[in-house]
């Protein structure tokens, strides 16, 4: 009766999507409605595997990585028994899929988790048809192999081929997913050594980019980043290279395409004559032939391609950061290449953006986390485009015949609250961009290309409420938020399901954000106006700008997130709230267990050994938590230790406090002096670690301290620190009333593997020696 109810209203108000969001209150009452029931069970265990090479502990689901294909058809009423024999927790999230609240598969949000040696029960109606996916929602057991795909035919076909083929797209690392975390979180640049995308000194001063890279030292950043970790393989459907021989010529099949990485975006490209793109997120779309396509974490595109005579397609799908490639082979004979997509030049990149009046780095950690400055923050950051110049003679100006509302939208506020137009929404192709070089390495990251095959815009009685989002993150500490707040510090997203929400994602950041809304498909903005396609997962370009919209009267607490793994566990999440009671059957199951996902503690440590000195530093810390233990021993019997806690006001600046031992004499240990020491620590522009103290003994104190990557695999690094003492509570020698000590250090590191360096140091208390570190 309520799902009439809101059909009626739909109707009342004009209200014209395509798809129809079901409306689900949480029921105990199961299959009320008599459908065809299709059951399946996935059994989830960890287990040794081998997808690059070496055997790892994995996660598979009934025995395989990815797991097994789920097939309905529209109308049908699934019931999934999901049985954890691990001895962890685990969940499953049914991506894409318009499902009721409860089994929607979120841990502590929305389902209760599945415990060690528990099965959970998943029971829903089938409602919609098209290519979606599955994956556990449980911290990074994504990563581990806890994925698989699903397929729903519709109850009539209305697509010409004659049959289909999941391919699945994943990514595969040999360690822990928690250790690569932990990884990140240190700053540690091996990753992007080992796969050949840093961007050493040498080769950014042989490319004549070095005041580009100096722009981006200045705003603490220290070069363009496309993807983060390295990954030994990029998997189709669990292999790096499957054939799949057993189609004939002349057939037409429907691939399926999903992309199920943690962290990887790809690009698509496909051998033999041009594919059709028939369908994105499972849902149809105005067909249209299409070879090169971008494929974001989280989403799906079908497309239909002719199996040749006497020859095989190659399905070519390059990381994005050009770091590897999978392929599959489609039919039989020789094989029709697939389009190599070049390799992204990061230093160009720099070069390009170091030509642009933009200004990065907003803050993924606000001093006041309450206070609302998004805005400002949008004002601030991003992309100033008064200062380039554009060639308006060579713009498309039938594409700019914009009605009000949309012009609207493409205007902003200047400083002194007048309009101006927002540039970066105009539509402009590559030729256009003549002018605005910079512009141009991002201009392929648009959905113009996906029309809906039916209006979906909404009555325009419905009032529309407007959100900004702008999506922040710091590389140096991988920290990921939206409008400088983690998930851990922020409210619910309050939704009135009386009115429209639009929400402007507006990404201040180097990185793409695939960002996706459980439970829901809303509108995305392109050109198409009244024909924008519906989506579940929306890619953000870096220092763009994507609106969506949706309306619907669900039910319950949703997850929005950044579908990069490591970003959503970072931080880059929010919930969607429409303020309805909580389900009872969540009773025990805090929300707190969800949201503390995104501020655990990380911890890790490093040894110097040398044949002059060692030194050991621990660390562990959470987002704005952090216990440091240091100890620096000389073989020539100087010593230094120190123990502190520091907390993060923001993303640069923290207050510490602690004690501080060190030998009185120097070379020798007979005399050991304890002090407190409380001060700040900052991380300047250009990257330098500054640290102001005062100790208890009222000795200031100020040091700097600086690591270059100058070679691929070689860093130099340093430290100053100058310490004045005016004998406010020590007697200084020979009624001195000033002294001061100096204490610095330089070297070298070369990097063995992730965890061991080569290095070789002289520091004034020391001396000068060479030796081994070791990271833990």
């Amino acid at each position: 009766m309520k799902q009439l109810k809101y059909i009626l209203l739909l109707m009342l108000m004009g209200c014209q999507t395509v798809f129809s969001q079901n409306i689900f209150e949480p029921s105990k009452e199961g299959n009320t409605e008599n459908r065809p029931v299709r059951e399946y069970t996935l059994t989830i265990k960890e287990e040794m595997v081998n997808k690059a090479g070496k055997d790892v502990k994995g996660m598979t689901v009934n025995g395989g990585i990815p797991g097994p294909i789920l097939e309905f058809t529209e109308g049908e009423y699934a019931v999934i028994y999901v049985k954890n024999e691990m001895e962890e927790e685990t969940s499953v999230h049914w991506h894409g899929i318009i499902i009721p609240n409860f089994f929607d598969g979120v841990p502590y949000l929305t389902t209760p988790p599945i415990r060690p040696g528990e099965t959970f029960k998943y029971e829903f109606p089938i409602t919609q048809a098209g290519t979606y996916w599955y994956h556990s929602h449980t911290m990074l057991q994504e990563q581990s192999g806890v994925f698989g795909s699903i397929v729903i035919n519709p109850k009539e076909k209305t697509l010409d081929y004659d049959t289909d083929l999941v391919l699945m797209l994943s990514d595969w690392t040999n360690e822990k997913p928690m250790n690569v975390l932990r990884n990140l979180k240190r700053g540690n640049e091996w990753y992007g050594m080992k796969k050949g995308t840093s961007t050493p000194l040498n080769q950014v001063i042989g490319r004549g980019a070095f005041g580009a890279q100096l722009d981006f030292w200045r705003q603490r950043m220290e070069g363009a980043d496309i993807a983060d970790i390295y990954y030994p393989a990029f998997l189709v459907n669990g292999q790096q290279n499957p054939e799949y021989p057993n189609f004939k010529a002349g057939e037409k099949v429907r691939l399926r395409i999903i992309n199920g990485s943690a962290s990887t975006q790809f690009w698509m490209t496909f051998g033999g004559e041009m594919p059709t793109l028939v369908a994105a997120d499972g849902l149809d779309v105005t067909p249209i032939q299409k070879n090169k396509t971008f494929i974001a974490i989280a989403e799906t595109y079908d497309f239909i391609v002719t199996i040749p005579e006497n020859g095989k397609i190659e399905f070519r799908a390059m990381a994005q950061d050009g770091s590897g490639t999978a392929t599959a082979f489609i039919g039989n004979g020789k094989v029709i290449p697939a389009e190599v997509v070049p390799r992204p030049d990061k230093i160009k990149m720099m070069q390009q953006m170091a030509k642009m009046d933009m200004k990065m780095g907003a803050h993924a950690l606000k001093f006041q986390p309450k206070k609302d400055e998004r805005y400002e923050m949008k004002e601030e950051y991003g992309m100033q485009m008064d200062g380039m110049s554009m060639d308006h003679s060579k713009m498309d100006h039938s594409k700019m015949e914009m009605k009000d509302e949309k012009m609207d939208m493409n205007m902003s506020k200047d400083s002194t609250g007048k309009k101006k137009m927002d540039h970066t929404k105009m539509d402009m192709n590559e030729n256009e961009m003549v002018d605005m070089d910079g512009m141009q390495m991002f201009s392929e990251y648009n959905y113009d290309y996906l029309k809906s095959p039916e209006k979906t815009t909404y009555s325009k009685d419905v009032p529309v409420k407007e959100i900004l989002l702008n999506l922040t993150g710091n590389m140096n500490r991988y920290i990921w938020s939206m409008n400088g707040v983690p998930l851990s510090e922020t409210d619910q997203i309050k939704i009135n399901h009386k009115e429209v929400t639009r929400i402007t994602l507006n990404n201040l950041t180097m990185m793409h954000h695939p960002m996706h809304l459980h439970g829901h498909f809303f509108r995305v903005i392109n050109e198409n106006g009244e024909y924008s396609p519906l989506k579940h997962t929306v890619n953000v370009p870096p220092m763009g700008e994507v609106i969506i919209e949706f309306y619907g009267n669900e039910y319950g607490d949703w997850f929005f997130h950044c579908h990069i793994l490591y970003h959503m566990v970072s931080g880059m999440a929010r919930v969607i709230s429409y303020d309805t009671p909580r389900d009872d059957r969540l009773n025990g199951y805090p929300i707190s267990g969800l949201i503390t996902e995104a501020d655990k503690y990380y911890t890790w440590a490093m040894v110097d050994a040398a044949s002059h000195m060692t030194e050991f530093n621990f660390t562990t810390s959470n987002i704005r938590n952090q216990f440091n233990v240091m100890a620096e021993y000389g073989w020539n019997k100087n010593l230094e230790a120190e123990v502190t806690y520091e907390r993060y006001l923001h993303d640069y600046l923290r207050v510490f406090g602690g004690v501080n031992i060190e030998n009185e004499m120097e070379d020798s240990l007979d005399e050991l002096s304890t002090t407190a020491i409380a001060g700040i620590r900052f991380l300047t522009p250009y990257l330098f670690n500054l640290d102001v103290r005062m100790d208890s003994k009222l000795r200031p104190q100020i040091s700097l301290s600086r690591e270059i990557l100058i070679l691929p695999r070689t860093a130099i690094f340093g430290s100053y620190e100058y310490q004045a003492d005016f004998g406010w509570v020590n007697d200084l020698s020979n009624g001195d009333n000033f002294a001061s000590e100096v204490v610095w250090n330089a070297g070298i590191e070369y990097f063995l593997s992730r965890n061991f360096s080569l290095m070789a140091s002289y520091d004034n208390r020391f001396g000068a020696g060479g030796g081994l570190s070791a990271r833990f």
